[in-house]
């Protein structure tokens, strides 16, 4: 009998030379779907964020970053990123931005609204309460447009706003110190000193939100308080993003009975009685010397410094330092304090 077999074929050989081609391909792929991605984000982050021809009035501070300038623009809804702002002032390194106020449109781009910085194209007939500033400082910005003392002694007395439900918990015999809320006011030759604190009051009380004052209330502060803090975080950091925190560390202290401690308060009782500045100036208002809050604001306030102690961040901090690198280093014990000084703030914290 005959036995059947099959003819041994070839050995298969596994076909995976179309592997070698077909994964650079889709890296390649990816690579060039993420550039074109990247490219659109940024392109379309550079138009304007909305057709409106409404103007808005917005102020560089000398000493202001770029970073701090787009964070600026991008809060006041004029331009849709602040990481596009930056990303286009990177690529054109030798434009300057002008510090002063400017009259801009959400329908500018940021092409326009930088053109119009590097310039200085800066607004005309205007007069800038800066925020973060003293009131005494205030009434010299007034001096020198032009006013007199007696224009502006009329115009800083809160008698001559009587009634006006934004100074509602304002106490009686306080000043406007912290009421006069930071823009730029138009001013012609004939607008009074006195007009254009009644808008810049005003505008703190379109501020002064149910929102806002319940938050101050729930954390146990009258809204004269709330101001009060407020100042204080407006002036230990002008970051919006880092307010909320440094609020809570303040408010924590409040409640634990710990002195406020802020360099800021020292700064102002020395800064008001024209003395040196030190932590050791005796007054009310430092909180060195004297525990919870000052008797009332060091400066007027920002809308996201008066949101951060109506809504502050829910951490267990108790103290903070601005760092040597710019950025503020928290802690929950005095050990931890003193590392983030040693390793944090050897230059600033000398001063």
């Amino acid at each position: 009998m005959l036995k059947s077999f099959k003819k041994p074929g070839l050995p298969k050989v596994p076909r995976r030379g179309h592997k070698r081609w077909l994964i650079p391909l889709v890296a390649l792929l990816i690579i060039v779907g993420g550039i074109w991605g990247l490219r659109h984000w940024y392109f379309n982050n550079l138009r304007p964020i909305s057709s409106s021809t409404s103007t808005i009035y917005f102020t560089v501070s000398s000493g202001e970053t770029k970073t701090d300038i787009a964070e600026g623009l991008e809060s006041a809804h004029l331009i849709r990123s602040a990481k596009a702002m930056e990303t286009y002032l990177r690529s054109n390194e030798a434009a300057v931005l002008q510090a002063g106020t400017y009259k801009l449109k959400p329908s500018m781009s940021v092409q326009q609204i930088v053109h119009v910085m590097v310039v200085g194209d800066v607004a005309k007939n205007l007069l800038t309460i800066l925020p973060g500033k003293r009131l005494d400082q205030i009434e010299q910005t007034f001096l020198n447009a032009g006013y007199t003392q007696d224009e502006v002694n009329t115009a800083f007395n809160p008698a001559t706003y009587a009634g006006d439900p934004a100074l509602t918990s304002l106490p009686a015999g306080a000043s406007l110190e912290g009421y006069l809320y930071p823009d730029s006011f138009q001013k012609e030759a004939e607008t009074p000193a006195s007009a254009i604190i009644k808008e810049s009051i005003d505008e703190m009380g379109d501020h002064l939100t149910d929102d806002i004052i319940e938050g101050f209330g729930a954390q146990g502060l009258t809204v004269y308080q709330g101001i009060t803090l407020a100042s204080i975080v407006l002036q230990e950091s002008g970051n919006a993003a880092e307010q909320p925190t440094i609020a809570q560390v303040f408010l924590l202290r409040l409640k634990q009975g710990i002195p406020l401690q802020s360099d800021v308060t020292a700064d102002y009782a020395a800064d008001t009685t024209a003395q040196p500045r030190s932590v050791n100036v005796e007054s009310p208002y430092n909180t060195y010397l004297h525990a919870g809050l000052p008797p009332g604001p060091i400066s007027n306030v920002t809308g996201s410094a008066l949101n951060a102690v109506a809504h502050p961040n829910n951490t267990s901090y108790l103290y903070f330092i601005a760092g040597d690198d710019g950025k503020v280093h928290y802690a929950t014990t005095p050990q931890q304090h003193q590392q983030n000084i040693q390793q944090y703030c050897t230059k600033s914290c000398a001063q």
